[in-house]
């Protein structure tokens, strides 16, 4: 019997219990415990790592009955036998990995590495002031409202529910409750069989390329506009139009007529926040529908309006069929949850969830239906009334932080939201900004990943708030304004 000892970090997240299992795992399974090898006592590791013995005892009740371990009477415990090693051994060789002689540019037909895409800090939520777009606070999120949900789907009742394979079908529960208490908010009715789950917003938008976009496609995006569907469109065609935005979203004019497709974000524009105005979203619907035109109509932070009156969505006010609604969950609960949703004609639907199989089948049923009793037993609209209460007093921490500056001008989204469109001086250069701001603490987005004009403008930047408190907007932005 060998001695064991490792550290345990009892500030971790991980409990004492699931570290040492972790670590016994990972040495048996790398063969550094060997098949038959006595382990320590329970006492003995648990005097050597300071726990109590039952932890331990706990830890070792759990491998043997997963077969890590073997337990002999008066004897203790023993690695199992039968427990293979992560390294195969076929006649004595350890199988390695070749060394790569491909020549992959000669393959790769597609270089997305080549584009521009939105980046955040890997350590973002260390820093003191976050001002960081699309992410959740977890002091607002009701976890003991998530995880009653969650045991609720684990329980055997709902076992038949969400470990099938159904890739024909969505959550009923789901599709149902967006129906019913999602869209009509929105002003949309439609039945189930128009609207498709999927893992978030983002594969809505990119099976709409796939299925309905090719290289002689025109589509029409905005400027400043999303940059990931821009690069998800300029995976398919070259034909994109740029539209410079205004103060009302995006403009109705001679360059709409040229094009096939419309992307547009009428609700709360990416990234300026400027809401588009009904007389604008009718005159909208009447260009394209002339055209024999599509609109892509992406409502990304739908269930955030909290300052100005709602406004109906364009799918709301659609009569031809030509509207593409996408919308997600990222927003309100977690983007980490990847769970979205698209409305549109059922015949687009249907090719849409053919396609979906293809790529990943369907999205996770556990999640959909944890997310479907989030929001059936009223645990999301009473979170809903949290965050719009939390966000309203950021939003205006925010708005009088920014009036008070000279330095920068910033028109307040009358949405609501979760951010702040700044613009800088004209010679300041927010990349160089956001890399100072940085190591004082401070996280902002530059603003030229969001344009494609060249050269790209360099003095804006976004300040989100959905995951900084109220109380540090204001030594935050002062902080920021003297870094510029």
């Amino acid at each position: 019997m060998r001695e064991i000892l490792f550290t345990l970090d009892r500030n971790a997240k991980k409990s004492l219990q699931a570290q040492i299992r972790e670590f016994l795992v990972a040495a048996i399974l790398e063969g550094h415990l060997k098949p038959g090898e006595k382990m320590p006592s329970t006492r003995r590791m648990s005097e050597q790592l300071r726990v109590s013995r039952n932890t331990v005892v706990l830890v070792f009740q759990g491998l043997t009955d997963d077969g890590y371990l073997r337990a002999s009477e008066r004897s203790g415990y023993y690695v199992a036998e039968t427990m293979m090693t992560t390294a195969p051994v076929f006649g004595g060789v350890t199988i390695r990995q070749n060394e790569d002689k491909v020549d992959w540019q000669q393959w790769i037909l597609k270089n997305p590495t080549l584009q521009r895409n939105i980046a955040k800090p890997h350590n973002w939520q260390a820093a003191p002031y976050p001002f960081v777009y699309g992410q959740p606070d977890p002091n607002l999120f009701p976890i003991a409202d998530w995880r009653d949900c969650a045991y609720k789907v684990v329980g055997k009742k709902w076992l038949d529910a969400w470990s099938a394979d159904t890739p024909e079908n969505d959550d009923e529960m789901l599709v149902d409750q967006i129906r019913a208490r999602i869209l009509p908010r929105r002003g949309i009715l439609v039945s189930d069989d128009q609207i498709l789950v999927t893992m978030g917003a983002q594969m809505a938008l990119y099976l709409v390329a796939s299925l309905l976009v090719n290289s002689s496609t025109r589509v029409a995006i905005e400027e400043p506009g999303y940059s990931d569907v821009r690069n998800i469109f300029g995976l398919r065609t070259q034909n994109i139009i740029s539209v410079p935005v205004d103060n009302k979203g995006l403009p109705v004019d001679q360059r709409l007529q040229q094009a096939d497709i419309v992307y547009t974000t009428p609700s709360h524009q990416f990234p300026t926040t400027v809401t588009m105005p009904l007389s604008r979203r009718l005159e909208l619907l009447k260009a394209v529908g002339g055209n024999d035109g599509l609109i892509l109509e992406d409502d990304y932070e739908l269930e955030t309006n909290y300052q100005g009156k709602p406004v109906p969505a364009l799918k709301s006010l659609d009569r031809d069929g030509r509207v593409i609604y996408v919308g997600s969950f990222s927003k309100t609960l977690f983007p980490g949850l990847r769970l979205g949703f698209m409305v549109a004609s059922r015949e687009l639907i249907s090719e849409a969830r053919a396609l979906r199989r293809l790529m990943v089948r369907h999205p996770p049923p556990n999640n959909q239906r944890i997310t479907a009793f989030f929001l059936s037993l009223g645990y999301y609209d009473v979170h809903l009334q949290r965050l719009h209460r939390a966000y309203h007093q950021r939003w205006q921490a925010m708005n009088d932080c920014l009036e008070n500056t000279e330095i920068f001008s910033s028109d307040a989204p009358g949405f609501g939201g979760t951010s702040f469109w700044v613009r800088g001086p004209n010679d300041l250069n927010t990349e160089h900004l956001a890399k100072r701001a940085l190591d004082a603490g401070i996280v902002i987005e530059p603003g030229g990943v969001y344009f494609s004009e060249n050269p790209r403008p360099k003095n804006y930047f976004r300040l989100g708030f959905s995951s900084i408190s109220a109380e540090r907007i204001e030594p935050g932005i002062r902080k920021l304004s003297d870094l510029v």
